[in-house]
């Protein structure tokens, strides 16, 4: 089985969000199997498309389990796509478990259209606040939950310097925490993504949880444009839009590798 690995949302190797793309001609592989490959890789997800009579479907794979959306791996999965499967094509639509996702090639970058989350507004109760200061190491100034959990802090500072105590993160509400604060100098917003939960301490470039934070800062800062950087180790940059229901990501993409994976008939 042919299989990639692409850095999502770089414009070169060894940084941003890398995800492994598996390419299937004929059947999904067993679920038990998929889990075993994305272990075996250890990124923060393992992609699975599935290519059939220029149909495509997608899977994502964590350490921890299957999830049901993924940003950085579907655009991985697009660029392998559009570049290795079938190079005339500008645009490439997924068959997902969270519809169809689809992805459009402009030059260098692809941007990607998703669902955004709906947001809860969380009281500031004096546990939740404790709890989250004891994961973070800083108390959250608002609180929100959609499928995972979203902590505005203070300042940016905050937010590059936090060293978060993961066993505390895994006890949050929520599927993955995210840390967010309002951009000082060339971002609208600046954040982290923590993912315990999925088996990865911290996503660099987290795709789908812009599908949260995007709505959130176009909100706040009332307009639909946002500019969005992940303060990770490998870092990242997002060129966002809030469509209402929807939200757009765009970015670059490179090949980081091929490789054949050898299974047993």
């Amino acid at each position: 089985m042919q299989c990639y690995v692409i850095d999502a949302f770089s414009d070169k190797i060894f940084s941003r969000n890398p995800a492994a793309v598996c390419l299937l001609q004929h059947q999904w592989l067993e679920d038990s199997l998929m889990q075993k490959i994305a272990n075996e890789h250890n990124l923060s997800e393992t992609a699975f498309c599935l290519c059939q009579d220029k149909q495509y479907k997608l899977r994502w794979f964590t350490p921890a389990g299957e999830i049901e959306l993924c940003g950085h791996a579907t655009l991985a999965s697009a660029f392998v796509v559009m570049n290795f499967v079938d190079s005339a094509l500008k645009e490439v639509a997924f068959e997902t478990k969270s519809g169809i996702l689809r992805v459009r090639k402009n030059g260098d970058k692809y941007g990607l259209d998703l669902p955004s989350f709906a947001l809860t507004p969380l009281e500031l109760t004096k546990e939740r606040v404790q709890k989250i200061e004891e994961a973070i190491g800083y108390k959250p100034i608002e609180i929100y939950l959609g499928r995972d959990l979203i902590c505005v802090l203070e300042n940016e500072e905050q937010v590059r310097s936090c060293k978060p105590n993961m066993s505390k993160v895994l006890e949050l509400e929520g599927v993955l925490c995210h840390i967010t604060t309002k951009g000082i100098e060339d971002f609208d917003c600046v954040s982290r993504s923590f993912a315990p939960k999925h088996g990865v301490d911290e996503d660099p470039v987290c795709g789908s949880g812009h599908c949260h934070l995007v709505p959130l800062w176009s909100k706040k800062l009332g307009k639909a444009q946002i500019l969005a950087y992940q303060a990770s180790k490998r870092g990242g940059v997002l060129l966002c839009c809030d469509k209402d229901e929807r939200v757009s990501l765009a970015g670059d993409a490179v090949l980081y590798s091929t490789n054949t994976i050898a299974l047993k008939e």
